[in-house]
């Protein structure tokens, strides 16, 4: 992955029909901006009940989109990064319908995950308790095959999303033949999702247990045999994504959005600073994706402190939902469709109530702070909250995906924000002291000063919290410049 700004889209959300149309974007309105993009699912269906992370055929792009040649040519222009989505396949699929069809008989019984092959058993009240939910409910659908015999099937996220049993053979040939398609196709980066769900174990919370680092780290093996870097996506207590972190190429640091909304909020960098100091470098920066803005991965876990104080996080999210004039609260948790109740759906500009200047101030944290910065389409156009398209779906996390028109697109880059955010996307694009070495300078915590320092080039940050100024100073030639906002 270079480390330059990366792009996360979907295809058809963006003002664009097709990968084509995607690749003129690139081009043109976007020229210079992106060393890579992470196509969000475009596989088979895009429009499933999960935006794509149900494919019916993972091995295939919608053909609505175009196809295989189409993201070759697209990865000759820019790097790709697409979703292996380990751990589960669509209800719609071949391989479940040959399965409701056939049973125990079917040429993919042994994909499927059912309950009573983790607990042959059965499960006592007890186990079903340890079971880590990223929904209420119990993690299981009841499906009746074809001659009439009732399975309960894992279905970790929805009945739409049948779980695959990945250490079984048919499991990783299923996998093996995605990864290589990608390899094919001019893929050279993979988002593991769901990576943390993948291994399901009696008497375990199936998360994150012993099992599941070491499938990722396997899997992670077969990719960079194949000249494909892995960023895995975990939302979790902030010590295991150090864990994470030194078993693969890339995590996400899905600590920063709200310790930058701590830091604002509070006027206080504390937070951050204490972070920075333990975070992984090898991680990819965000403020906002196509998900929520996640709380778990500051919150406290089992009596072990966060990395925000509880009361404190409490007032970040009351506040999130008062900036965004109580748009988000309706997005969020039980109020809709949620797959993941501890996160707020919101854009980022509306958590911090539209604010450009507190918002430009946001990304100015994000790009100055170690990893590779990637940028959500949505949060690159300063996108408010979608309420039209969240009660037309009544799925939470749609408050935040927005479907753009090219015209919609045109008239947001001709913005003064917009203009300004390319300005300092071109800066960390472009100077060498991003390749050098970082240093959070001693300050009061009032004041974010952040540095880096490759042999004679350097650029600095300065966030004055108490007056929300920013400035940034970098060296041209030897001489001292100054990026300057409109």
């Amino acid at each position: 992955m270079q480390n330059k700004v990366q792009l996360i889209t979907y295809v058809d959300r963006i003002g664009c029909e097709n990968i084509s149309d995607l690749k003129s974007l690139i081009q043109n309105q976007f020229k210079g901006l992106f060393g890579g993009v992470h196509l969000l699912p475009f596989f088979n269906p895009i429009d499933g009940e999960d935006a794509g992370f149900d494919p019916k055929n993972h091995a295939q792009i919608d053909p609505r989109l175009g196809n295989w040649n189409d993201l070759k040519s697209l990865s000759e222009e820019v790097d790709i990064m697409a979703d292996l989505i380990v751990n589960h396949i669509s209800a719609e699929s071949e391989q479940f319908q040959n399965y409701l069809e056939k049973g125990e008989k079917s040429e993919f019984n042994e994909l499927i995950l059912t309950e009573d092959k983790v607990f042959p058993n059965g499960a006592s009240k007890e186990e079903i308790t340890k079971i880590y939910r990223p929904r209420p409910g119990l993690p299981f659908t009841k499906f009746t095959l074809a001659d009439g015999a009732e399975k309960n099937v894992w279905t970790t996220f929805t009945s739409n999303q049948i779980d695959i049993d990945v250490t079984s053979k048919k499991g990783e040939e299923y996998l093996d033949n995605i990864l290589q398609t990608f390899e094919a196709s001019g893929v050279t980066m993979i988002r593991l999702d769901a990576a943390g769900y993948a291994i399901k174990k009696a008497g375990t919370s199936c998360f994150m247990i012993d099992e599941t680092f070491e499938f990722i780290s396997a899997i992670t093996e077969k990719a960079r045999a194949k000249g494909i870097a892995v960023l895995v996506e975990i939302h979790s207590f902030y010590q295991t994504q150090i864990e994470i972190a030194k078993r693969v190429d890339y995590v996400y640091d899905f600590a920063l959005p709200v310790l930058v909304l701590d830091t604002l909020f509070n006027k206080d960098a504390g937070n951050l600073k204490n972070w920075l100091a333990i975070s992984p470098r090898n991680v990819v920066t965000v403020l906002d994706t196509h998900d929520g803005i996640g709380i778990v991965d500051v919150a406290s876990e089992d009596g072990k402190p966060g990395l925000i104080k509880d009361d404190v996080l409490s007032d970040i999210v009351e506040k999130m939902h008062k900036n965004s004039s109580g748009t988000s609260r309706k997005a969020t948790g039980a109020a809709a469709s949620n797959l993941d109740l501890y996160q707020v759906n919101s854009t980022y500009f509306e958590a911090l109530g539209r604010n450009e200047k507190e918002y430009l101030i946001a990304r100015c944290i994000q790009f100055f702070v170690p990893g590779v910065p990637q940028v959500y389409y949505v949060g690159l156009l300063a996108g408010e909250n979608d309420m039209a398209l969240l009660k037309e779906t009544n799925v939470g996390r749609d408050i935040n995906r927005h479907f753009y028109t090219l015209k919609e697109i045109d008239e947001r880059i001709d913005s003064y924000f917009f203009q300004n955010f390319k300005k300092l996307i071109v800066l960390r694009n472009s100077h060498p002291a991003f390749e050098g070495i970082f240093e959070v300078k001693d300050t009061k915590s009032n004041v974010l000063h952040l540095k880096w320092l490759n042999g004679k080039e350097w650029a600095e940050l300065f966030v004055y919290l108490d007056v929300m100024e920013v400035e940034i100073i970098y060296s041209e030639s030897s001489l001292e410049q100054k990026l300057t906002f409109s």
